[in-house]
C-alpha cells in the first residue's frame, strides 16, 4: 500500500517545510502529490523537484487545458529532466486570469500524447465520484483507461459507504483514494457546493472526528489492496497526521 501526501506548493521554503513536516509525522507516507496551482508562481513540476529532497517519489499534476494540442508537450521535458516517472493528469478548472492561454483539451488527448512520447512516465487520471452519475464517470474511467492511464486518483470521499461502492465499480484499477479534513461548517460548505460531496449523518467538523474517519478508511483501503493520499487542507500537518496510522 502506497501513501502519498498532497502538498500546496506555495513557495519552495513553505514546500520544504511542509514536506519535512510530513516526513516526520507520517513515516508511512512514501510519496508527495502536488497540485500545479495558477495561483502561485511554483509549477507542480518544479516544486515536485524540492519534494523529491524528501521523498523520491513526488507526483505533479498536469492541467490538460494548458497543455499546447499541437507537437511535444512542453512541460514533459521538464519532468522527465527532473527524474520524475510519475503524472497525474486532470483537466482542469478555467483561470481566473483570461490572459492565461488554454486550451479545449481533454484528459485523454493529453494522458494518450503522454503515453505515447513518453511511454516509461506512469499516468494516473482522476476519478470524480460526485460529478454525474455513476455511469457517465465510469464511461470516463473507461475512456482514460483507452487512452493509456495507468490508474486513477478520486476526488477525497468522506463516507466509507460510498468508498465501498466505489471499491466495486473500479475493482482490478490502480486507485489512490482520497481522504481530506474537513473543518468547520464553511468548508463542509465548499465542499458541498463547489464539489458537489456528500457527508455522513454522523459527521462533525473536528479533527478527532476526521483523524477517526482517516483511519477506518485506510484500513479499508488496505484490505481492498488500493493506495491512498491525504489532502490536509487548512489543517496543521502535525495535528492531523502525527501517529494517524497502525501500521
Amino acid at each position: 500500500m502506497r501513501i502519498s501526501v498532497e502538498l500546496v506548493p506555495r513557495n519552495e521554503a513553505a514546500l520544504l517545510a511542509d514536506a519535512e513536516t510530513v516526513r516526520a509525522v507520517l513515516p508511512q507516507a512514501s510519496a508527495f502529490n502536488i497540485p500545479d496551482l495558477m495561483q502561485f508562481p511554483l509549477r507542480s513540476w518544479d516544486a515536485c523537484k524540492v519534494t523529491r529532497r524528501i521523498l523520491p517519489s513526488s507526483i505533479p499534476h498536469i492541467r490538460a487545458i494548458d497543455v499546447p494540442p499541437e507537437g511535444p508537450i512542453p512541460v514533459a521535458d521538464a519532468i522527465v529532466g527532473a527524474g520524475l516517472t510519475e503524472v497525474l493528469v486532470v483537466r482542469g478548472d478555467p483561470p481566473r486570469d483570461m490572459s492565461h492561454r488554454t486550451y479545449p483539451n481533454s484528459s485523454e488527448d493529453v494522458i494518450r500524447r503522454l503515453k505515447i512520447q513518453y511511454p516509461h512516465i506512469k499516468v494516473y487520471a482522476a476519478v470524480d465520484p460526485y460529478r454525474g452519475g455513476f455511469r457517465d464517470e465510469l464511461m470516463a474511467v473507461e475512456r482514460k483507461m483507452d487512452a493509456g492511464a495507468d490508474g486513477f486518483f478520486t476526488q477525497p470521499l468522506f463516507d466509507l459507504r460510498l468508498l465501498d461502492i466505489w471499491a466495486e465499480l473500479l475493482d482490478g484499477h490502480c486507485v489512490f483514494w482520497g481522504i481530506a479534513p474537513v473543518m468547520g461548517e464553511r468548508s463542509r460548505a465548499y465542499w458541498e457546493t463547489t464539489n458537489r460531496a456528500f457527508f455522513p449523518s454522523s459527521f462533525v467538523p473536528t479533527l478527532d472526528w476526521n483523524r477517526a474517519f482517516a483511519v477506518d478508511a485506510i484500513q479499508t483501503i488496505q484490505s481492498l489492496g488500493g493506495h491512498a493520499y491525504f489532502m490536509p487542507i487548512r489543517v496543521d500537518l502535525s495535528a492531523y497526521l502525527k501517529d494517524l496510522l497502525p501500521f
